[in-house]
């Protein structure tokens, strides 16, 4: 085990720059939907850079927002019978749920219907047209004579003019992947009422990229600036003609009203961007308003980086910045562009399955498990990755369960409390080397981290986890605990001290893992890569044991896939008592339905691990009956079995006994949320076991 003694001069993190400040944003998502594993892949990849920066020390920020305006805003508001701000703000909360679920932090997050977006966008649209970079021109689009609207693309369907595909859109076949214009389509029809539209002629506003060239060619080839594989994307952009971009829509639009204007909106694509300023202007208004001029102003020092998907590279490298330019605002330092997901390698399909909801994901997998695999696969280039059931359940269960949890598990139980849980005072001569190669590894897991290469950095992190679990079987401190336990306390102290810089370099991938492992040690401050050298002090006491991670089973993974196949139709039927059902009506009891539920007081009376069970806890539960009930409780992640001692819980005690592999339940538990966040309910006051709930 020997560490290496330097780190290349290309990837080395930099360290000159200590105090950087950096701004840093992903694409905005459309607010028409809910947040999917696709959508997944940028948000986690940015959110454990971020994380990384944060933790070296930078001034770093991440900001985002819901795109909010258009027509399948206003057409969706329309069919939900909602105003489209209501309709927002739920689809907001939601967005919101899902992104804190998967323990992606954003210092704003914020939406683009506000008036810091309305104020940017006419900003800048008024600088273009000083600098004559907006032209007017006719343009002759299909109308929709029933709904009065023009008509984008994707609410055009018909006939694919290349191969005959019936129900097509406006812009692009899904059979043959052929690209056309709308006009094309063989007995073109309006996507919202079926009628069939009409050509209509009506004047435009076009933002001239033309007058750009200069700016961008001098942009785009500034080093850094865009993956290799772009650039020579861009380069043939460059050299071919640079169209002009339409950047007005006619009313009925929901939008921002373009100034001097009669009926014209900024086109979505126009105001979606700006919200990455909206946001961050937000913010600093409420926290620091200087640092809004230190990021965006022209000439600024400061770094703004941009996390985007390969589909939407060429309005983000050509028009995005030379918007910027021409309003004399400051461009972005580089724009990170990364591939497609695909499952068990086939493009996401809502009818097969695979198009998989964050909330559907929720409800059967570890959000840290996806944060794992994606980081795993992703290496900061243009490739596509694959969400392999199979690897996924494979590199999780052996790399994080097997591995890095494997590492705390085997010490921090039985051997550290036989030990009084209380560390050495110091390292062993073996431990320090153990050490030197854990800070050897951190040096290259940063390098990675700073090129964005995560994958590279889960290798340099599994092979760590490798050697502290070959350290601790080597010196076996299960044996040496009976006939020197300072011995074994050593080896105890030596591994953990390589563990705590280990569970460090994965903080940025699995913040909740990492914090389990803080509170497991002990820490005074939180792991960070500032304190990587720390040491734990003469006779540190670590606390009990608590579940870290979890094994998956295969059958979470498809019960996910098979509930996005079968997913619950909206009953529109009427019910007996003549009410029409929705989705927020489904599962409504009667009280006399309710009343049959018998909520209890009980008391924990003792608790213990079951052999061969991964999360379960057998409990002894005092309910006020003459003996006590055996209950069999999924809950050990978040309760350590000497915790729950004495501990006065909600429980139903009418439901039927569940015979289970371990044995017999005789009443469930109540409790919120999932893993190592569950939370048992409580009872308040004085009372007893047995105290009926109502």
């Amino acid at each position: 085990m020997k560490p290496k003694k330097s780190v290349s001069k290309k990837s080395k993190p930099r360290q000159k720059d200590k105090f950087r400040k950096i701004l840093v944003t992903s694409a905005l998502p459309y607010a028409n939907g809910p947040i999917h594993l696709g959508h997944l892949v940028e948000y986690i990849q940015t959110d454990i850079w971020v994380r990384y920066l944060k933790m070296c020390g930078h001034q770093a920020y991440y900001f985002c927002a819901d795109d909010t305006h258009g027509t399948p805003i206003m057409i969706a508001a329309k069919k939900a019978n909602l105003a489209p701000e209501a309709m927002l703000e739920n689809i907001h909360r939601e967005h919101t749920r899902d992104f804190k679920l998967f323990q992606i932090e954003f210092d704003n997050y914020y939406t683009t219907n506000s008036p810091e977006n309305r104020g940017f966008a006419e900003y800048i649209y008024k600088k273009s047209l000083e600098k004559k970079r907006i032209a007017r021109r006719s343009v002759r689009q299909l109308y929709c004579e029933k709904d009065l609207m023009f008509l984008p693309d994707r609410f055009v369907r018909g006939i694919c003019p290349v191969c005959g595909a019936a129900d097509q859109y406006g812009d692009s076949c899904e059979v043959c992947s052929s690209t056309y214009a709308p006009s094309e389509l063989v007995h073109p029809k309006c996507s919202v009422c079926g009628s069939p539209p009409v050509f209509k002629e009506s004047e435009h506003l076009f933002f001239v990229l033309s007058e750009c060239r200069k700016f961008l060619e001098k942009w785009i080839r500034t080093p850094g600036r865009v993956d290799d594989g772009i650039r020579k994307k861009m380069d043939d952009w460059l050299s071919g003609e640079l169209r002009d971009w339409d950047i007005s829509r006619d009313g009925p639009y929901f939008g921002f009203e373009i100034p001097g204007e009669i009926n014209k909106y900024f086109y979505v694509w126009l105001d979606a961007p700006i919200g990455y300023m909206a946001s961050s202007k937000n913010f600093f208004s409420r926290t620091k308003p200087e640092l809004f001029d230190e990021f965006w102003k022209k000439g600024s020092k400061s770094e703004l980086y941009h996390f985007i998907g390969k589909d939407i590279a060429y309005f983000h490298v050509l028009f995005w910045p030379a918007l910027l330019e021409s309003a004399d605002f400051r461009v972005p330092d580089a724009v990170f562009i990364h591939g497609f997901l695909t499952v068990n390698g086939e493009k996401m399909s809502k009818s097969r399955g695979t198009l998989i909801r964050a909330e559907s994901y929720l409800r059967h997998l570890d959000p840290g498990a996806l944060r794992f695999y994606y980081a795993s696969k992703l290496s900061g280039g243009l490739d596509d990755l694959d969400l392999s059931s199979t690897e996924f359940l494979s590199r999780y269960n052996a790399d994080v369960v097997g591995n890095l949890t494997n590492i705390f598990s085997r010490l921090c139980g039985t051997i550290a409390e036989k030990l009084d849980h209380t560390l050495s005072d110091g390292l062993t001569d073996d431990g320090a080397k153990l050490e030197e190669f854990a800070l050897a590894r951190a040096l290259e897991t940063m390098s990675a981290f700073e090129n964005r290469n995560f994958a590279r950095a889960m290798r340099e992190i599994t092979a760590l986890g490798d050697a502290i679990n070959k350290f601790i079987n080597d010196r076996e401190p299960w044996k040496k605990i009976k006939e020197n336990p300072e011995s074994a306390r050593s080896v105890l102290t030596d591994a953990l001290t390589a563990g705590r810089i280990l569970a460090a370099l994965m903080k940025p991938v699995l913040p909740v893992f990492a914090a389990g492992v803080e509170e497991l040690l002990a820490e005074k401050e939180p792991l960070s890569y500032l304190n990587l050298k720390s040491r734990f002090e003469a006779g540190h006491k670590i606390r009990p044991y608590r579940h870290l991670s979890s094994r998956i089973d295969p059958a979470s993974f498809d019960a996910m896939f098979e509930e996005e196949k079968n997913p619950v139709m909206e009953k529109k039927d009427k019910n007996p008592g003549g009410e029409v059902s929705s989705p927020q009506s489904e599962g409504i009891i009667s009280m006399e339905e309710f009343s049959r539920v018998q909520l209890r007081v009980g008391k924990i009376i003792s608790a213990s691990t079951i052999d061969g069970a991964d999360r379960l806890l057998q409990i002894e539960l005092d309910v006020g009956e003459e003996k006590r009930r055996n209950v069999i409780a999924g809950i050990w992640e978040a309760y350590a079995p000497e915790d729950l001692k004495d501990m006065n819980v909600v429980c139903v005690t009418n439901l039927a006994p569940r015979k289970m592999k371990f044995g017999v339940s005789e009443a469930m538990l109540l409790a919120a949320g999932s893993g190592a966040s569950l939370t048992l309910f409580v009872s308040h006051r004085s009372a007893k076991p047995g105290d009926l709930l109502k």
